[in-house]
């Protein structure tokens, strides 16, 4: 894919953000409707509800003194009571007080305000059976207990009904206010219900979207890292594959053509030498001269053979190992043991050559990084795989830790070139295990 056309692609970041400003919104705006309407329902249930039971009991007190009051007159009238009618005065003085303390009350916690036409109406009704009673009471102190008990029946009888039923209607307008409060919170239930799944179906939308969003997102993301390690492993595979291609042609010319005009030079510098009498200085000389284009002869080989080495053609991948093992081992200074497992498998040369190169870098990092003086390395044969180990027994590295290098990464392009897997594992007692797995296709013993 072209960076014009990976350029076309937005970042799903904008989405996402809009998608959780929007989540985060509903939540927000439906937590706050919530909340206001417990405070309604609060309201409702604690003030209006104990309001009503307040004006209850107040009703039912005055209820109580109107009771009190008939049951009182309807002694007073029986010709059998040996008391005088003044001697009544003083019950109804207290009911008087007690009645006049919970109309004041009443007024104060009522649901459902009456007009000021009714309290009016009330407050005249209340005030004219006290105006009876105390003209009732005055003639019975003047001794017409006659004109008194007619009184009592003429009028404040007639006018205690007339309260009693005022209040029993207060009762009925009490309990139909607290119909009424039950009703708006059953609405306010409902409507609350309704928000609660309207809440939840836009939340549901809000996270469905946002996440079929994120898939798609995801999706296009993944493929284009899956098309991006693609390019990326060809890539590295022609850069590997060109850079083996020109190390074995470097190698080859040094081994072709330096080796062999170094061979020829002193080839030359021998005959030249027999022809010089054993007296002569020039004699010395050309000896010398010979020694140094032998020392040259045999660093091109060795450089040859270190850039590509033809015996991994000739003999093949076990026995490169085992010479570059006790070559590494003579030029480090590094004791390296080496170890064959399993039968002798035959691999073919692109095989070979990766896992040959695994085994240089994993050594030259031993000797750069572990500070070990010794390592092993093991050649294993399993099934349809080929293993190779390598383990120090230093201070080990982590892969993780700092700046990684090239070479870790070059070994596991070779590893995932060839189809294998690369492990970096720390050791428990210390250093590092380099595992290298490849499958081996069709592979045939040798004998």
């Amino acid at each position: 894919m072209s960076n014009a056309g990976r350029a076309n692609h937005r970042s799903p970041t904008i989405g996402l953000l809009l998608g959780l400003v929007l989540t985060l919104g509903v939540v927000v705006s439906y937590s706050w409707y919530i909340t206001r309407q417990i405070t309604g329902l609060r309201t409702l249930q604690t003030d209006l509800a104990d309001r009503n039971r307040r004006e209850s009991l107040q009703l039912l007190r005055i209820q109580n003194d109107l009771n009190q009051l008939a049951l009182s007159m309807r002694d007073m009238l029986d010709g059998g009571e040996p008391y005088p009618l003044s001697a009544w005065a003083v019950p109804f003085d207290r009911i008087r007080e007690d009645l006049a303390d919970a109309l004041k009350r009443q007024e104060a916690v009522a649901l459902a305000r009456r007009t000021p036409e009714q309290a009016q109406i009330l407050a005249h009704s209340v005030a004219q059976f006290w105006d009876a009673s105390d003209r009732m009471f005055a003639e019975a102190r003047a001794g017409r207990e006659g004109e008194a008990r007619e009184q009592i029946r003429l009028t404040l009888q007639a006018r205690q009904a007339s309260l009693s039923t005022t209040v029993a209607r207060l009762l009925v307008q009490n309990n139909e206010a607290e119909a009424d409060v039950a009703q708006q919170v059953q609405r306010i239930y409902d409507r609350v219900q309704r928000q609660a799944y309207l809440f939840l179906a836009a939340s549901l939308l809000a996270i469905t979207a946002t996440s079929l969003y994120l898939i798609r997102s995801n999706r296009r993301l993944f493929a284009e890292l899956a098309l991006l390690s693609d390019e990326r492993r060809d890539v590295a595979q022609t850069l590997i594959a060109t850079r083996e291609a020109t190390l074995r042609e470097i190698s080859r010319e040094l081994h072709d053509e330096f080796g062999q005009v170094l061979t020829a030079m002193g080839t030359m510098l021998g005959r030249a030498s027999r022809r010089v009498p054993d007296d002569s200085p020039l004699r010395s000389d050309l000896r010398e001269i010979g020694e140094v284009a032998q020392g040259a002869l045999d660093n091109v080989r060795g450089l040859s053979q270190s850039l590509h080495p033809s015996m991994l053609d000739e003999l093949g991948l076990e026995s490169t190992i085992e010479w570059y093992v006790s070559t590494f081992e003579r030029q480090s200074g590094l004791s390296v043991s080496y170890e064959r497992i399993g039968k002798p498998l035959r691999v073919n040369d692109q095989t070979a050559i990766h896992v040959y190169r695994v085994l240089q870098e994993a050594l030259a990092n031993v000797a750069r990084h572990s500070g070990a003086r010794r390592a092993h390395v093991r050649l294993r044969a399993r099934g349809g795989s080929l293993e190779l180990e390598v383990e120090d027994y230093g201070r080990g590295f982590s892969p993780n830790a700092g700046r990684r290098g090239l070479g870790l990464v070059a070994m596991r392009e070779r590893a995932a070139l060839l189809g294998g897997t690369l492990d970096v594992e720390q050791l428990a007692a210390g250093g590092t295990r380099i595992r290298l797995r490849v499958p081996v296709k069709a592979p045939s013993a040798v004998a």
